[in-house]
């Protein structure tokens, strides 16, 4: 994660008019699949507890509403390793990367913030490029420096890094993909990258579990993370088990288009780079794109995603491809769980807040509506204060000048009806709506009489620990 004017994440997904076409050909083939995940919205219950974590940063306590890490087995094809660089002054590991297989794909999103750091302009430069993402042999990533707003310095320290891990894993420069996230303003030292390496082949080379593996490159990428956040999914293609596996971090600056966050997925399945973007363009939308903590958005957001090919499944190279559909599931399975684990790692959150929106003009002015809502810093104070006040949100929905019939507006807090036609519903209970905002999760639905479309935006309630987090996030 970042934070502007002090962190880095991730945020909007760059998107060419290539990249639309073949998003808009996925999107028609999965039509069915993309409609009935969009109206997914829970987490499936992980499988064992949290492997222990030192907090990415010093006297934090952990989120009330972490959860915890997931079983992941071997995902054939790749291996990770952590380290500590120095880039903090206490004791962890903030230096994590991965080694690929040859021959393994790989396609990303990133931010559109005006400021992009050094390592996203790397990645989306040797992504975007003809022949991009067909040959990726590894992922480095740092925590506790963003190596933003560092012009042509941080440029040099991203390549003199991408050179060093090449050299070792004996590949080209532009197929090593580098992420960083901390402080903006401060100029990578690469060196302490370049004296780890020999340490991190050691250990990528160490009999350590695969849960273990991506648990410890979950806490690496750490900031002002309280829990390290994975998901696990299998999938199937054309009778072969295919895994997908990933790790995120990130818990301010969180913000649609893509959250402020990192985020590194892998599977061992064979698809073309193509294809991955389709994928990922089509399940960010309601994934990444659909949560927000704070409004902010960063410098550092990266998304990405790597297929090692090495489950034996045959190779999809074409967008649209049928044989995809249990794929494309599980794929947005995962993202849409580490979506949801940014949003329960909020920075101060004590709530975890789900937003619909029905009855919009379009599915544009829905996300719009309920993303005002899910941003409003005094709807997530009521909630952080137990207060059902509906007037808040009535607010929020008319401030944003998008279509809305105030006569038929109508707002639920769970089962309860709040206000129903525009004005408070005759069945409002004072005594039952208290009992519901005491839970740990709250659904808000609000109905604006417009129309027929709808969207979901997950956020959680800001509460003084917001602040305090903030305040002193440089000492």
């Amino acid at each position: 994660m970042s934070r502007n004017p002090d962190k880095s994440g991730t945020g909007k997904a760059a998107t060419s008019k290539t990249g639309q076409s073949i998003e808009a050909a996925l999107e028609k083939a999965l039509d069915p699949l993309a409609t009935a995940l969009k109206r997914a919205t829970t987490r499936p219950a992980p499988a064992v507890a949290t492997p222990p974590a030192a907090p990415g940063k010093p006297g934090l306590a952990v989120s009330p509403l972490a959860v915890p890490f997931p079983v992941i087995p071997p995902i054939a094809g790749v291996e990770m390793a952590t380290a500590r660089a120095g880039f903090y002054k206490h004791e962890r590991d903030d230096l994590v990367v991965f080694r690929f297989a040859r021959g393994t794909t790989c396609a990303g999103v990133f931010t559109r913030h005006k400021v992009g750091s050094a390592p996203v302009d790397w990645c989306r430069r040797h992504l975007d490029a003809e022949d991009g993402g067909k040959d990726v042999r590894a992922l480095v990533v740092n925590a506790g420096c963003a190596n933003a707003f560092t012009g042509k310095p941080g440029a040099d320290a991203a390549r003199r890094t991408a050179s060093e891990v090449a050299k070792r894993f004996g590949c080209r420069q532009r197929d090593v993909m580098l992420a960083s996230t901390g402080v903006i303003g401060v100029l990578l030292d690469d060196r302490k990258i370049a004296t780890r390496l020999g340490d991190i082949e050691a250990r990528l080379d160490a009999d350590v579990h695969p849960t273990e593996q991506w648990a410890a490159a979950g806490r690496g990428i750490m900031t002002t993370d309280t829990f390290p956040k994975g998901a696990y999914a299998e999938a199937e293609i054309e009778g072969y088990k295919v895994r997908i596996a990933g790790i995120a971090k990130g818990s301010g600056m969180i913000a649609p288009d893509m959250a402020t966050m990192l985020a590194f997925i892998v599977t061992d399945a064979a698809i073309a780079p193509p294809v991955l973007r389709a994928l990922l363009g089509l399940h960010v939308r309601t994934t990444f794109n659909s949560v927000t903590v704070d409004g902010d958005t960063s410098t550092n957001d990266t998304c990405l995603l790597f297929a090692t090919g090495a489950s034996g499944a045959p190779r999809i190279g074409r967008v649209g491809d049928r044989r995809l559909k249990s794929f494309s599931a599980a794929l947005d399975k995962v993202m849409l769980d580490l979506a949801h684990q940014l949003v329960r790692d909020g920075e101060g959150a004590t709530k975890f807040v789900k937003v619909t929106v029905d009855g919009a003009a379009s599915p544009a002015s829905a996300r719009k509506l309920a993303k005002s809502i899910a941003d409003s810093p005094l709807v997530k104070t009521a909630i952080a204060g137990q207060d059902a006040n509906w007037g808040r949100i009535v607010m929020a929905v008319g401030k944003t000048d998008e279509p809305v019939d105030r006569d038929h507006l109508a707002i639920r807090f769970g089962p309860h009806q709040a206000a129903i036609d525009g004005a408070v519903s005759p069945t409002y209970d004072e005594a039952k709506m208290t009992a519901y905002m005491k839970q740990s999760e709250i659904d808000i639905t609000v109905d604006v009489g417009a129309g027929r479309a709808s969207a979901t935006v997950w956020t959680c309630d800001l509460t003084k620990g917001y602040i305090e987090i903030n305040g002193d996030y440089r000492s």
